[in-house]
């Protein structure tokens, strides 16, 4: 408990540390512009491969305690889109039939139009909601867009301690955001691949999503997504965010239960 309290009074003073830790540094955290860094892409891995390190990941870390998981920083992107519906059917069908004519169905490719955001979650704190729009992110809006005003503010707030999460997304492995990593001595957390659900933001992007639908006038334009997103996740109450990272050990245990 003595812990918790610790990383909590600690990153209540977030705001203050920023600005702080700009002046003590003389420098602006947006002041380097990255370009042209190569994808960075991972290899290719097994499905047998994932699963043996999923597992090799959960038992190194279901006895974690609360200030440890404390001291991450989880983060992921997402999409939200205009229409409540993505309008697909998921079936079982034959090998080799997906281009099969039966199997096609034509439709409207601008329909359900939407927005690319990205956020991270601590606890105690958070970050602010970064949109994209409806492009993907590449290697360079990565590091300038997240690295830099968002991911270095967290790391000079926190000193050492502090733990990086983002998972194996090709714009996040590359060549420049390793040496973003190196040059500001910020420590990255090994993640098992294809492993979304032991990343506690997930049930955060479900809360957003079920309280845009649940709005008396839901957002019809992408202007009124943005702001609807941007009061959404600044409503969301902190303590929805700590429950879900203290559960990790408990999401750790159930991952090696299930095999």
């Amino acid at each position: 408990m003595a812990n918790n309290q610790s990383v909590r009074r600690h990153l209540d003073a977030f705001t203050r540390g920023r600005i702080i830790g700009k002046l003590e540094e003389g420098r602006s955290v947006t002041r380097t512009a990255i370009r042209g860094f190569s994808s960075g892409r991972p290899r290719g891995t097994t499905p047998a491969d994932d699963r043996r390190r999923r597992s090799l990941w959960c038992r190194e870390h279901r006895n974690w305690r609360d200030n440890e998981w404390g001291r991450v920083l989880f983060t992921d992107e997402s999409r939200f889109s205009l229409s409540r519906d993505s309008h697909r059917i998921l079936i079982w069908r034959e090998r080799e039939s997906r281009n099969h004519p039966s199997n096609i169905i034509e439709r409207d490719r601008y329909e359900g139009c939407g927005v690319l955001v990205w956020g991270g979650i601590m606890l105690g704190s958070r970050t602010d909601l970064q949109i994209f729009g409806a492009v993907s992110v590449n290697g360079t809006r990565y590091c300038n867009e997240i690295f830099l005003p968002y991911v270095c503010l967290f790391r000079g707030a926190m000193g050492l301690q502090f733990l990086f999460m983002d998972d194996n997304a090709p714009c996040h492995r590359t060549v420049a955001a390793e040496q973003l990593l190196e040059s500001e001595d910020i420590e990255r957390m090994d993640w098992p691949a294809r492993s979304p659900d032991l990343n506690p933001i997930q049930h955060v992007w479900d809360f957003l999503g079920r309280r845009l639908a649940a709005r008396t006038l839901p957002p019809v334009t992408i202007r009124e997504l943005r702001l609807a997103l941007q009061d959404e996740w600044a409503a969301m109450p902190q303590q929805l965010i700590d429950t879900l990272i203290l559960s990790m050990g408990r999401r750790c245990e159930t991952c090696l239960a299930v095999r």
